[in-house]
Order: structure tokens, then C-alpha cells, then sequence
């Protein structure tokens, strides 16, 4: 801004006067945008709280639509230490007694005692096998670069066919000893070793680490269990193939003692659901209702009351809610043990719901899950209100974000037409600043001019 000495001429205090003016002028439109974008934020932050609530209440909705979430079964073993179970939808309830007589393991062998690590053990070929499969099978060339037992133990694990054989060595008082262990459990999953020697003459014999010359540590075995007294063998310690609907995980044998499973309904991840929709769902009637108070005393009133979007939803939710579900005996929440009280919000009764479940556990997945079950019908409906793209609260609120932008645009405005005023003001009163200094000079001077006149009485004398 350039440097003004206004008031000069006239004594005023110009930029004062300028600046009073402008503000005279501009102050009532400003707090009039001030009041409209407050409004609009209010409006705004409104609608976010109902989009929020009804997100919260659609998540909780969605995690309803799957049928199997509501026919979980429990798997409790009588004493873990020994197995562990666990049970898909399938299964069917019931006590089975469990005994483990023998665990599943892997073979473990040992090659008899070298002097060292470094031993010459002979040049030719070792077919390493696990079990009878031949897929199962590799081939190793010993020569000149590998003939110690170090040099086998490392061509062993770095063998890009192995099936699963892994190689080491102990030294113990006696020497050093390769040993094999399989990864693979089960009777049929022996370790097996084929050697042919180059050289039978050269005092270093490769046979010594074939089969035959080979002590076993851990012998390759299935498991052995007995469910309701009936054998069970299997080639692994965790299966999935004798119960229906059960994974046995086996953990230690203790032949002659007998433990229990019991599968059972899952009644309680059922009741957990349960309540967390009622809880999602007061948590909504909460915040509408909050939205759409009115005090008459105080004549305080909620954001949107009487607004038509808040009026639709809770129209329709309630509408969802109360309907029944075709093709179902137990139709309506209130069938379930779900009713309303004065104020809006849903309470359980647990000895009914339970009764439902205990009569027909699957009932509840249908009222929830079923295709025209009350979870998808509720998320169809508010994802028309919230959907990011074409929701009708998000409309609103796209709306009310523009009107918040265009206010914005109009302040910009009012600077530019303050910024004019100003100037025009400052321009006039610079101008009769100017002609007011003039005219004093002006005067001053007629002031004295006629001081300088001689008196009349003067001239006749």
C-alpha cells in the first residue's frame, strides 16, 4: 500500500474515516456468510454423524449375511496335553473317547563311526530314498570333491531333488557319524540308502553308508488312536478323515488312558452376534434420535430435525425391522427374543433365544443370512443412504460441501469489492482534502489582503 498523509488539508483522520466506512459496508454481508457457513458446517457435521452411525450399524449387518458364522460348533478335549481338536459347521454335536496309544514319527538313521568329519568314505553313487514312492528318490554323485563325510552331508542337503532327507553330523567318543532325518512321518516313510562303490580296492568303501550298514535311531511309525474303542491309524499326527466335521491334532500318546471330545453348538458365538446387533442398532436409534430431538421447553432442537433423509431411513429401518421373513417359522425378531421398549432400543431375552437355538440351531442363520434374510434386506437398504457413490446422504452432503465452496468464493468477492470501495473512498476524501487546503490558502490570504487595506478615516486626513 502506498504511504498516504491524508487529512493534511482538512485536519481529519482520513485512513480512520476510510476505514470505518469500508467496514460499515462490509461487515453485514460478512456476518452473513459467517452465519450461512456456520449453519452449513452444522448441517454437514449432522449428516456425518448419521452417515457414520448407519456405516456402523451396516458393518455390524454385513457381518450377519454369512449363514456358517451362526452354525459354529465347539471342540473341547478333555485334557489338551494329549490332543487338540478342532471342529468346521459340519460336525455333529456329540462325546467321543479318545485314546492315544502311539504318536506318528519320522525315521531317523546313523552311519556307523568314521575317525573325523574328514573322512575318506570312497567315490560313487548314494540313491537316497524316502519311503517307495519314486518321486520320493535322489541320486548323488561322491567323487573327488565331496568323498569326506562333510562332503556327503553337504551334498545331501544342497540337493535340489531332495524329498525331504536333511543330513548331519556328530561327533561322539567313538568318532564322527552322518546322521539322516526324514521330514516325512509314517510307517511307509523309511529312510533308505543304495550304495555302488567306484573302487572296492581303494580302502575307502562307500557301502558303509548303505542301508544295511545303517543303525536306525527313530523308526518310521503311524499314529495309533482309538475313537469310541475303534482303531484309527494314520501317517500323520494331525487328520481330518475320521470324525465328520473334526481335525485331530495329536499331541502325546499315553496308551491305556482315555480322554474325551465333546463337539457341541456354539450357542455363544451365536448370542454374541445377537447382541452386538442390538447393541449397533441402539447405538443408531441413539444418534438419530439425537438428530431429530426437539426441547419444548427450551426450544433447543436437533440439526435435522424434520429433515426428510433422517425421516426416510428411520422409516425404513423400522419398517425392515418389524417385518416378517417369508418362508421361515421363526420369522420376526420377536420370535428370537428380540423386542422394543419405549424408547426405541432392542433388548434380548436370553431364555428365548436360547429355547430358539436349543429347538433349531440353524434358525437364527436363517432369519440373518438367508437370502431374503433381515442382514441383506437391512444392507441393501442403508447402503441406498451411504454409498459412496450415489448414496442419497452422500448427495446431501456433496450439496452441502459446494454451498461451503461457493461461500468461500463469495468472501473472495467481498474482498475485491471492499478493496475497490476503499480505494474510491480514499480517492475522495484525498480530493477534498485538497480542495479544503486550497481553500484555506485561499483564506488566509483574502485574510490578509484585507489586513493590508488602509482605514477609512485614514484617507481624509
Amino acid at each position: 500500500m502506498p504511504i498516504t498523509a491524508g487529512g493534511i488539508g482538512s485536519g481529519l483522520d482520513i485512513e480512520s474515516l476510510v476505514t470505518q466506512l469500508v467496514a460499515a459496508e462490509g461487515q453485514p454481508v460478512a456476518a452473513r456468510l459467517d452465519t450461512k457457513e456456520a449453519g452449513l458446517q452444522a448441517d454437514l457435521s449432522a449428516y456425518g454423524s448419521l452417515k457414520g452411525a448407519l456405516s456402523a450399524f451396516q458393518s455390524t449387518v454385513q457381518a450377519l449375511s454369512d449363514p456358517d458364522e451362526f452354525l459354529k460348533r465347539t471342540a473341547t478335549s478333555s485334557n489338551t496335553d494329549l490332543f487338540d481338536a478342532s471342529v468346521d459347521t459340519t460336525a455333529v454335536p456329540g462325546n467321543y473317547s479318545i485314546e492315544i496309544t502311539q504318536l506318528a514319527q519320522s525315521a531317523k538313521v546313523r552311519s556307523g563311526d568314521f575317525s573325523s568329519a574328514t573322512d575318506d568314505v570312497g567315490t560313487g553313487t548314494l540313491t537316497i530314498s524316502i519311503g517307495s514312492d519314486p518321486d520320493d528318490s535322489f541320486q548323488l554323485t561322491i567323487d573327488e570333491s565331496n568323498k569326506t563325510l562333510e562332503g556327503v552331508r553337504d551334498a545331501i542337503n544342497a540337493a535340489s531333488d531332495n524329498p525331504g532327507i536333511t543330513a548331519s553330523i556328530i561327533n561322539v567318543d567313538g568318532g564322527s557319524r552322518l546322521i539322516l532325518s526324514s521330514d516325512k512321518l509314517g510307517a511307509t516313510n523309511t529312510i533308505n540308502v543304495v550304495a555302488v562303490d567306484d573302487d572296492g580296492a581303494d580302502g575307502a568303501d562307500l557301502t558303509r553308508l548303505a542301508s544295511a550298514n545303517l543303525v536306525s535311531l527313530k523308526n518310521a511309525q503311524d499314529s495309533i488312536i482309538l475313537v469310541d474303542n475303534q482303531t484309527v491309524t494314520r501317517d500323520s499326527n494331525r487328520f481330518s478323515d475320521v470324525i465328520q466335521g473334526v481335525t485331530f491334532t495329536l499331541e502325546d500318546a499315553e496308551p491305556g488312558t482315555i480322554e474325551t471330545l465333546a463337539v457341541g453348538l456354539d450357542k455363544g458365538s451365536v448370542i454374541s452376534k445377537v447382541n452386538s446387533f442390538v447393541s449397533a442398532y441402539n447405538s443408531l436409534v441413539d444418534t438419530m434420535a439425537s438428530l431429530s430431538s426437539f426441547n419444548a421447553d427450551t426450544g433447543a432442537a436437533g440439526r435435522l430435525l424434520g429433515d426428510s433423509a433422517l425421516r426416510g431411513v428411520q422409516s425404513q429401518i423400522r419398517q425392515a425391522m418389524s417385518s416378517a421373513i417369508n418362508g421361515l417359522d421363526v420369522n420376526t425378531l420377536v420370535n428370537l427374543g428380540i423386542t422394543t421398549d419405549d424408547d426405541g432400543h432392542l433388548e434380548v431375552d436370553a431364555t428365548t433365544l436360547d429355547a430358539v437355538m436349543t429347538n433349531d440351531f440353524t434358525a437364527v442363520s436363517q432369519f440373518f443370512a438367508s437370502d431374503n434374510g433381515l442382514a441383506k434386506s437391512l444392507d441393501v437398504l442403508l447402503d441406498r443412504y451411504i454409498n459412496s457413490d450415489d448414496g442419497i446422504l452422500t448427495a446431501r452432503t456433496d450439496g452441502l460441501e459446494v454451498n461451503i465452496e461457493s461461500i468461500s468464493e463469495d468472501r473472495d468477492r467481498l474482498d475485491r469489492r471492499m478493496a475497490t470501495l476503499e480505494a474510491r473512498y480514499r480517492s475522495q476524501f484525498v480530493a477534498m482534502d485538497i480542495l479544503v487546503a486550497q481553500m484555506r490558502s485561499l483564506g488566509d490570504y483574502m485574510t490578509q489582503a484585507l489586513a493590508s487595506l488602509p482605514e477609512p478615516n485614514s484617507i481624509r486626513r
